[in-house]
């Protein structure tokens, strides 16, 4: 009790020093705005409508077993392909500051969907197996 009550103050307290810093530097407020507006159309416009099609795509093409994992790593991949769009256009490179942009942002994001694609992977033979084994044991019950 006494931890969470702790990590609960000590969000309270980040969350106010954010607010304090997002006031005080009033030129901020409209990139800040900006940003958050940018998100929630980047979210509704093209990420949900994305993951959606696909999912209706996915269920009439993928077997059972690979349905749910597969949605899992499209939102999942999806999101944080959303979040790395600016990395990965390099916005905001500058050529009198290299300290900037300074890794191969596009080698990062593929080892992550190959992260993803190989959890989804693995989730669906996973799920496969364990369906494979209900069949049989179902099969099984009912014959003897």
């Amino acid at each position: 009790m006494t931890a969470r009550v702790a990590l609960g103050a000590l969000g309270v307290a980040l969350t106010a020093y954010g607010g304090w810093l997002l006031v005080t530097r009033e030129s901020d407020l409209l990139d800040v705005a900006t940003w958050l507006v940018a998100g929630a159309v980047l979210h509704d416009a093209v990420l949900v409508p994305t993951v959606l099609v696909l999912g209706v795509v996915a269920t009439r093409w993928l077997p059972w077993a690979a349905r749910g994992p597969a949605a899992a790593g499209l939102v999942v991949l999806g999101s944080v392909t959303l979040l790395a769009v600016p990395v990965l256009g390099r916005f905001g490179a500058r050529a009198d500051n290299p300290t900037l942009l300074d890794r191969d942002y596009t080698a990062g994001w593929l080892v992550l969907a190959g992260l993803v694609l190989a959890g989804v992977v693995t989730a669906t033979l996973v799920r496969s197996r364990l369906g494979a084994r209900r069949v049989e044991r179902g099969s099984n019950t009912r014959s003897g």
